[in-house]
């Protein structure tokens, strides 16, 4: 049975697995190559134009938020189906990081998704774009572990806040305070 740390580091791992360059035979020390999934995969490393795209992972108690970052052109993103290609890169993602998982582990990784992916595009000039996306999994195997969401944080946040609220005066004036009425 294996631990939550030896999950979170194994899902760490498979993510590291995916640097820069991983897509290349040539430059893996155990000549093996990694594909992610992602656009800057494409074409020669040195020669073509460079594509600036990459994931990362977050945990939030037994849910995986996989973010995915690109720069891309205007004209790309006002293509029928963008958002689609987007989507494809997320699942693309959680497929090498099962695949890199159960390489690293010899375990298998459950991914269940929950709910829709998030896009946002933003526009950094004439023709670029920054396109930001997210999406949430639950990580099978994780017990014993508490969503984040479903701790009362937010009440605990508000307590706090009205308790310093009442530390203050009570509608007292200051002594220095000549004003008629209230």
């Amino acid at each position: 049975m294996t631990t939550v740390y030896e999950i979170i580091q194994g899902i760490n791992q498979a993510a590291a697995n995916a640097y820069d360059g991983a897509h290349a035979e040539e430059l893996q020390a155990d000549g093996k190559a990694r594909s992610a999934g992602l656009s800057r995969e494409d074409g020669h490393y040195i020669n073509d134009r460079r594509v600036m795209d990459g994931f990362g992972v977050v945990f939030r108690g037994p849910i995986l938020r996989i973010k995915y970052q690109a720069e891309t052109r205007i004209k790309d993103v006002k293509d029928k189906g963008f958002e689609n290609d987007v989507a494809q890169h997320l699942q693309d993602i959680v497929k090498f990081l099962k695949k890199e998982y159960k390489a690293i582990t010899g375990d298998t990784l459950t991914l269940t998704r929950e709910g829709d992916h998030h896009v946002l595009v933003q526009r950094m000039s004439n023709y670029r774009t920054d396109v930001q996306a997210h999406c949430d999994y639950r990580i099978g195997g994780l017990k014993d572990v508490e969503d984040v969401e479903a701790g009362s944080d937010k009440d605990r946040l508000d307590k706090a806040i009205k308790d310093w609220i009442s530390l203050g005066p009570k509608n007292k004036r200051p002594p220095n305070d000549t004003r008629k009425g209230k």
